[in-house]
């Protein structure tokens, strides 16, 4: 029999909650506004929110358009191929070679807490959930409900400062001072590097940044609380921005002001990196000396172990006991080319991650 009701009486976190505590298998529908979202749910963990097939709407679609994994193109042919065989997206990214099962698993579960950020913030509408109807897909990721809700209601805390840190989005960014050469950059920080210029407003950084909003509100905050970024001015609203149909900024062809700061930054961070000395080159951190597969690798594993710890309330002893509670699959935890180090810390609040090339 099917659960139903209005989110005025019990919230989208009151139903998942239930949900996840009684490990119940099926699909959550939520409706408000004329907006419609669903979240499968297998065994009380969430394995997808998004329907089976592909739409032009499909919110993994969507993600990965913005982190600028797709091209039009190859959307363009996902979606014609999609609508000759009737197969599942992942099933054709997979089988297309455009992602292996690891990196998709990534971006899928970036893509549910981002969309959870939004669905818990639901006040009005309804809800429904059907024990009958069931993701017929090969789950690649089981992600506990209790660990994404915390990490939600985390980030909604956060969106709140970064909210009052840019609340101006005419506002102009601009590069205030390079990092030191010593200084680890995260992959998201190196992202944005790319596209500030002194000259784009923030709206227009966010659009072009291959993340989500709240990734890169997240990477900015960083950046202006580290003393590397700094408010140049203001730009007066120009035209309205393309509509989110319009085609994205892709891999293939990127904006020509983003691919040219982002090799004027690349020489002078170069420069910088040579003034260490070509002996510490052997010893950099994953995000400054790791390739962009490892740095990301490294990104995904400290997102999991924070999200273990926020179910577990500790880290974990050992890297392997992360793939068990379903937070990283187990091919995650090595990386082809170097050595991934692991220690706790005293009481198990903190640890130590290191990525070193393998002899």
């Amino acid at each position: 029999m099917a659960l139903q009701g209005n989110l005025r009486d019990f919230s989208a976190t009151e139903i998942l909650q239930l949900l996840g505590t009684q490990r119940k298998t099926g699909c959550l529908t939520l409706e408000e506004g004329g907006q419609k979202a669903v979240i499968y749910v297998l065994d009380g963990r969430v394995v997808s929110t998004r329907a089976p097939g592909l739409t032009r709407d499909d919110p993994l679609l969507a993600f990965l358009r913005t982190a600028h994994r797709l091209s039009d193109e190859q959307c363009q042919g996902i979606l014609t191929i999609q609508r000759e065989s009737g197969r599942d997206f992942e099933d054709l990214l997979l089988n297309g070679r455009y992602l292996d099962a690891e990196e998709l698993a990534s971006f899928i579960e970036r893509q549910i807490l981002d969309g959870l950020m939004q669905l818990t913030r639901w006040e009005r509408g309804t809800y429904r959930f059907d024990p009958h109807e069931r993701w017929t897909q090969p789950p690649l990721v089981r992600l506990s409900i209790e660990g994404l809700l915390m990490e939600a209601a985390r980030r909604a805390d956060e969106q709140k400062r970064y909210r009052a840190a840019f609340p101006d989005p005419n506002q102009v960014l601009g590069v205030r001072d390079l990092p030191d050469p010593d200084v680890a950059l995260s992959e998201e920080e190196r992202e944005i590097f790319g596209i500030i210029d002194g000259r784009h407003t923030l709206d227009e950084v966010v659009a072009a940044a291959p993340l989500s909003e709240y990734e890169t509100y997240e990477a900015l905050q960083r950046m202006v609380e580290a003393g590397w970024l700094e408010p140049v001015g203001r730009r007066a609203p120009g035209p309205a921005r393309p509509a989110v149909e319009a085609p994205p900024v892709t891999q293939a062809e990127p904006r020509r002001w983003v691919r040219e700061l982002t090799v004027a930054v690349a020489l002078v961070l170069g420069v910088a990196l040579l003034r260490v000395g070509a002996h510490t080159l052997h010893s950099l951190s994953p995000a400054r000396g790791a390739d962009v597969y490892a740095a990301a690798q490294i990104r995904d594993l400290r997102l999991a172990l924070d999200l273990y710890r926020r179910e577990q309330g500790v880290y974990p002893a050992r890297l392997e006991d992360l793939p068990p509670a379903h937070w990283i699959p187990a091919g995650r935890l090595h990386i082809p080319g170097h050595q991934v180090r692991y220690s706790l810390g005293r009481g198990g609040a903190d640890y130590r991650l290191e990525l070193t090339p393998a002899p």
